[in-house]
């Protein structure tokens, strides 16, 4: 069982428990799916949108890259019959290291992404923290939950904020408070 799991479970049992014992221990726990949000705010189309744009330039060196190797194997399939045992495996040994680099180059570009992600949203999501923080204070929330992480599998619509989040969210930027996170630099 996960920690957070664990975590919601004890947060469940208290809550029972808590009720059985006195009616006076509200506990008030909202869900929050902070993915949908970046994705249904402006700062986070505009983040999306220059993920796509460096994620669809990388795939088109990959592309021609990979298109490169494929028409080498091919030529070396072809000459195996040919070529002296020596040459050929000269050959396959270039063709082995060409796939290794291409390899390393395509998981450097995943790495590239994810960092550049976390960039883009790094702001955003300081900014939808903030907001969660006064909506769990003057709505007297007990803790909000992260849905995605928390493993939630279902929660009523009165205890999703996600809509509220993404509301103030557009309010707030609207009114000059824009997370500046998808900007360029």
């Amino acid at each position: 069982m996960r920690l957070s799991s664990i975590v919601i479970f004890a947060l469940a049992t208290m809550v029972v428990a808590g009720s059985a014992t006195t009616a006076q221990a509200q506990v008030k726990i909202g869900v929050v799916d902070l993915q949908r949000a970046i994705n249904e705010t402006e700062d986070g189309r505009q983040a999306q949108k220059r993920l796509k744009k460096l994620f669809d330039e990388r795939q088109k060196s990959l592309d021609q890259k990979q298109n490169a190797l494929k028409a080498q194997k091919e030529s070396l399939e072809r000459q195996q019959g040919v070529l002296s045992e020596d040459a050929f495996r000269k050959k396959a040994e270039k063709f082995q290291a060409d796939l290794m680099e291409l390899q390393n180059e395509y998981m450097q570009y995943q790495q590239e992404l994810s960092q550049k992600e976390a960039e883009l949203t790094q702001k955003i999501l300081e900014k939808m923290q903030q907001i969660l923080r006064r909506i769990g204070q003057t709505d007297g929330y007990t803790m909000i939950i992260e849905a995605n992480e928390g493993g939630v599998v279902w929660v009523p619509a009165n205890l999703d904020l996600t809509d509220l989040l993404i509301q103030r969210y557009t309010r707030q930027t609207k009114q000059g408070g824009g997370s500046g996170g998808a900007k360029k630099k």
